[in-house]
């Protein structure tokens, strides 16, 4: 039998040398589970502890917005430079090819558009078709605040708890009703909430006062959204400012394809969260990538 041939007894031990655990390097997930680790670890550079989300999961309620028509053509072109791609499974298997091998952060909430309540989602996506696709976390939207809040929430623990039972981690959104303000107490609690339910990251807004305490009142990491669109600067600095705050990363859509050149816009986003470049210097980096691809 081949396999019982010329057997040798192992002999370098490394008796010497203490055996190590290292702990994992996201805050907030060291007590998660090999697989959870290792699909975080795949969201966030193990280098820089961030990430630059690319979200294009827009069309779920609002349609054909502006720079994401065609998927194909718009956002395709911007997939090496980021790290994770946002986006809804029907966006998934009609547009982005298979061979790509960035991780998916999948939309799974929905069941509404912008011509009716937002908070009123449910539910889109069960967890087969999630590990059918591969994703690397599923998303929710999450209404603290508004009219359906109790439901969102509840979405998002079913979440929560279907993924944990596989290994797949939760990304909690902070939805912010045209009725809510926009400040850290409020950001403070729907973000600590999310955590203390159990998601194993958030997505919110950044505000220009009191964003240090909420990323610090948060035990899990908080990336920001991008929101409207803003001149190019502006999304630089914003971007800058949510990092220097205790932000690990970013989850841009509008302020990438909708920018004059996506293709610069998303790389020098990228150098804001990974080599923590200045926003003016991120800005000359976008105008010469700009320059360059026109």
């Amino acid at each position: 039998m081949t396999d019982l041939d010329d057997i040798k007894d192992g002999k370098d031990f490394g008796t010497e040398v203490p055996a190590v655990n290292e702990p994992f390097f996201l805050k907030g997930s060291n007590a998660l589970d090999w697989g959870m680790q290792n699909r975080l670890g795949r969201i966030f550079s193990p280098k820089t502890g961030r990430t630059v989300m690319l979200a294009f999961d827009h069309g779920y309620f609002q349609g054909p917005t502006t720079g994401i028509e065609r998927i194909d053509l718009s956002i395709v072109p911007l997939i090496p430079h980021a790290d994770v791609l946002m986006c809804t499974r029907g966006a998934l298997r009609s547009c982005i090819p298979a061979a790509t091998d960035k991780p998916i952060a999948l939309r799974c909430s929905g069941g509404q558009s912008i011509l009716t309540e937002l908070s009123n989602e449910l539910v889109a996506v069960e967890i087969e078709d999630a590990i059918r696709l591969n994703a690397a976390a599923m998303a929710a939207q999450v209404y603290i605040g508004a009219e359906y809040e109790h439901k969102s929430i509840a979405n998002v623990v079913k979440l929560i708890d279907t993924g944990t039972r596989y290994g797949i981690p939760t990304l909690a959104v902070t939805g912010v009703g045209s009725d809510m303000v926009r400040d850290a107490r409020y950001l403070g609690l729907a973000t600590r909430l999310a955590a203390e339910i159990g998601a194993h990251y958030i997505k919110t807004y950044y505000i220009d006062e009191g964003f240090e305490r909420v990323t610090a009142g948060c035990p899990v990491p908080i990336v920001i959204a991008g929101g409207k669109k803003l001149p190019e600067l502006d999304a630089l600095t914003m971007a800058s400012r949510a990092i220097d705050q205790g932000a690990l990363g970013v989850d841009m859509g509008r302020n990438i394809f909708q920018s004059d050149s996506p293709l610069a816009m998303i790389q020098a986003v990228s150098a804001v969260v990974h080599d923590d470049e200045k926003p003016d210097k991120a800005f000359d980096l976008y105008q010469t990538l700009k320059d360059q691809l026109a």
